[in-house]
């Protein structure tokens, strides 16, 4: 009898240990275990054996009440840059093809960051597969590994398919969209790209006479946001696979670190094989092997890195803004706020919406080109300064770090507005995005239960001395992040930023509040064999910022000593540095050797 794993490795292209096992023995194990066609080609087969052509698939579709009533019959296999070859069934077909599904092919899936990583230009399509793929194989690892679960083909089939249409609803430049654009043109919407993809989901089962039943239907929308509540009567494990609200574990997580982290080159050693074949669910939830504690605490800490490093990388962030303001500036022609709740209209909402406003004569687009040309001539918005802020002290900082304050601030240092024109609020940009590791401040895994091979039904929560003692106080930080517009103003909007910074130090004196640490008087340690010294036991339970921060004199509003520039300093443009370098050279060449003569001159032409 074959096992779980094998089947597992015979979903990722039929590996070289699934090899050892003959595919007449494999064909006859799936017909009886999954109801998959003993007939069908098996991955790495060349032709099947003479007489066991694979049967067309589906022979009578529109005599098909239910399309997940079928049995999975593999039609054909997508070579996949992170997973290998995808098996693709009959009824997944039927999603895929369709514009609604073809549509994220034309979204990247990490927004601008291909302006800072070329390579990243990956689109949600892809993603979208590599989910509905692991979704398929831990649901199957459940049925096969534990079959008092009673989990159905059906089931297997539904979580696949929220796997794949779990991003349907994504917008141009994915969460740019609905995290920056959205909430500028609908303020106060409760909108998001999960609704949005519910909706394209039913659009999708509509225009398309996908021969689905309405409480299947409804089961895959609540998969996909991940909420049990809306179908009681399924399985509450199986809510967990994609979209897993419980602790963030989920195939969705699993892909993207692996997928965009390759696509950088820069590659994080997470393994999903290990982590679903680790996986069992016990009361209702799903469990790992205690062994693989640290395995997932690697992928919370893999996310947390890839928020920092990539997704809110500071020039990616510079063009986002820019994106943000174009659309905004055509928003009486583009009426977005329109088409996000039409399927129709939402269908044709890509990334293309940039050539399409790039190559229009339209003379209510011209601010919204100007803004794309200076993209594409690499004039970005300037990133000014940073600071990254610890978790208690993020509202001070969000209540009052306003572009607002920043302008006014600066406006005041230049009142005559010398050297340039006065700054205005809509030429400073504050960002402040949160990096976490899957739960904001929490531990991910003080939520994930855990199983031992001595009590393999029996789940607990890990403590920290299980896994490990090095551990941040808080799983979560706020980088504070100012742009300027305007490359002219970028040393005054410095100056400006860091007089809030010092009237904040005035507003809030006593904000080095202590953060608590273990003392020796809460420890238990093991008494010592012989008598040892004693030392002084520490008075407070609190250690001060200045500790932990590490330096003399150093508060929640200490400026940048690394991005200090002059009120008056102005940067360079990418699109100019070869001009303003001739310049340069030129100039030190006058200070050394005089000034040229024209023969000179003459003689060096």
């Amino acid at each position: 009898m074959l096992n779980c794993t094998t089947l597992f490795l015979r979903l990722r292209n039929f590996g070289k240990l699934a090899s050892r096992f003959p595919p007449p023995l494999i064909r006859e194990y799936l017909a009886l275990n999954t109801r998959e066609s003993k007939f069908a080609k098996l991955p790495g087969e060349r032709n099947p054996p003479r007489g066991m052509e694979t049967p067309v698939a589906l022979e009578h579709e529109d005599q098909i009440d239910n399309i997940l009533d079928e049995p999975f019959v593999m039609l054909r296999q997508i070579k996949d840059t992170i997973h290998g070859y995808i098996p693709i069934s009959a009824t997944l077909t039927r999603f895929i093809d369709t514009e609604h599904f073809q549509r994220l092919r034309y979204i990247k899936q990490l927004g601008t960051t291909h302006f800072v990583w070329p390579g990243a230009s990956h689109s949600r399509f892809e993603h979208c597969l590599g989910v509905a793929f692991l979704a398929r194989c831990m649901a199957t690892h459940f049925k096969l590994s534990q079959p008092d679960l009673k989990i159905t083909e059906r089931d297997v089939t539904c979580v696949e398919i929220a796997g794949l249409c779990h991003d349907l609803g994504h917008g141009p430049w994915s969460h740019v969209f609905d995290g920056l654009i959205v909430p500028k043109i609908l303020p106060g919407s409760t909108w998001t790209h999960e609704l949005g993809s519910e909706m394209m989901f039913d659009s999708l089962v509509k225009e398309n006479e996908i021969p689905i039943s309405q409480r299947d239907q409804t089961f895959i929308k609540a998969l996909i946001a991940g909420d049990h509540s809306r179908t009681p009567e399924e399985k509450p494990f199986l809510f967990d696979i994609v979209a897993n609200k419980r602790n963030g574990l989920d195939v969705d997580k699993f892909d993207y670190i692996q997928r965009d982290s390759h696509m950088i080159a820069d590659s994080i050693n997470v393994s999903p094989v290990r982590i679903i074949n680790s996986a069992r669910v016990l009361d209702d939830q799903i469990c790992y092997d205690i062994k693989d504690a640290n395995n997932i605490y690697d992928i919370c800490a893999a996310r947390f890195k890839l928020h920092k490093s990539i997704y809110n990388h500071r020039t990616a962030k510079g063009v986002e803004y820019m994106i943000v303001d174009a659309l905004i500036s055509a928003e009486g022609v583009l009426k977005l706020a329109e088409r996000i709740f039409d399927p129709k209209k939402y269908l044709y909402l890509t990334d293309d919406i940039m050539r399409e406003i790039e190559s229009s004569e339209r003379p209510e687009l011209a601010e919204a080109r100007a803004i794309f040309k200076r993209i594409r001539k690499r004039d970005l918005y300037k990133w000014v300064d940073y600071k990254v802020i610890d978790w208690p002290h993020r509202e001070y900082f969000r209540l009052n770090v306003t572009s607002k304050a920043i302008v006014d601030a600066a406006n005041a240092l230049n009142p005559a507005g010398e050297g340039s024109s006065a700054l205005e609020e809509d030429d400073v940009r504050v960002d402040f995005p949160v990096m976490h590791y899957g739960m904001k401040e929490k531990n991910p895994l003080d939520f994930v239960r855990f199983y031992s091979k001595r009590t393999p039904n029996e789940s607990s929560k890990a403590e920290r001395g299980v896994y490990s003692n090095l551990m941040p106080q808080y799983f979560a930080e706020h980088v504070l992040r100012i742009y300027t517009k305007k490359t002219d103003h970028f040393g005054l909007v410095q100056a400006g930023y860091r007089a809030v910074l010092a009237s904040l130090q005035k507003k809030y004196p006593d904000l080095d509040v202590g953060m608590p640490v273990f003392t020796s008087d809460q420890l238990a340690p093991t008494p010592p064999a012989t008598e040892a010294p004693t030392t002084p036991k520490a008075h407070s339970r609190t250690t001060s910022y200045t500790a932990l921060g590490g330096g003399s004199g150093t508060t929640p509003f200490s400026n940048n000593s690394f991005t200090t520039v002059p009120q008056t300093f102005v940067p360079g443009s990418p699109s100019r540095t070869t001009k303003r370098a001739k310049g340069i050279k030129r100039t030190r060449d006058d200070e050394e050797d005089g000034p040229r003569s024209d023969k000179v001159v003459k003689k060096r032409k």
